[in-house]
């Protein structure tokens, strides 16, 4: 039975999800979100009425969130790419490092954009300030955490990779990594030459212009 992702190229948690699913080949039919897809956007909200992209449906089993998405495809549909550490400890750190980037580089980020989609008068000065500190703090953790590693659980690629990859490509969109974190930079441009997240960068780039903050000529 063929999985069904709900999702769209251009968001960051569906690239999480997308990852993944290239990592190992899994096959997998499109149900694209866009505006000009109202029978998928149908399906979706009867699916998961908070709407809130991705979704994995595997027959009748509807799979929401992209870490589960993730754990789910390597209990169900593991490949030769194990995402998920066999080691306990490998794994909890895999999971930390993964709670990491979705709540203090993704969330941050996510303030930025959407305080930018909303009208001046409705604009979150303190918050967005609050939120270009954490990527701060974010960055200059991760720099320190990185100066002995490839991968950001270690040696080997993971779920925590597949949530770094989109959320500091973004991030460095948004409120640049600074030239100091150097390991940062390298890291970034690790995930990048990752043929996996490589090929969700290239599916996305048509979108490019939604970037309410305005996409660099790079990348």
């Amino acid at each position: 039975m063929t999985l069904k992702l709900y999702a769209h190229p251009f968001s960051s948690y569906c690239q999480k999800a997308l990852i993944a699913l290239y990592e190992n080949g899994t096959p997998f039919e499109w149900r694209m979100l866009a505006p000009d897809a109202a029978d998928a956007a149908e399906e979706f909200a009867r699916l998961w009425p908070l709407k809130r992209m991705p979704l994995l449906l595997d027959g009748e089993r509807s799979v929401v969130e992209s870490s589960i998405i993730i754990e789910y495809l390597d209990l169900h549909y593991p490949g030769t790419a194990r995402l998920i550490p066999i080691d306990a400890d490998a794994a909890l750190e895999a999971r930390v490092l993964d709670r990491f980037f979705d709540n203090y580089v993704h969330t941050p980020l996510q303030k930025l954009v959407f305080d930018r989609l909303r009208p001046d008068a409705d604009r979150d000065g303190f918050g967005v300030a609050e939120a270009r500190t954490m990527l701060d703090t974010a960055y200059t953790w991760l720099d320190q955490k990185m100066a002995a590693r490839r991968w950001a659980a270690g040696d080997n690629f993971s779920l925590a990779d597949c949530a770094a990859a989109p959320a500091l490509f973004y991030a460095d969109w948004a409120h640049p990594i600074p030239t100091k974190h150097a390991n940062v930079t390298a890291y970034r441009q690790r995930l990048l030459a990752r043929p996996s997240f490589a090929r969700a960068v290239d599916e996305a780039r048509p979108y490019r212009a939604y970037f309410p903050l305005g996409a660099p000529d790079r990348d």
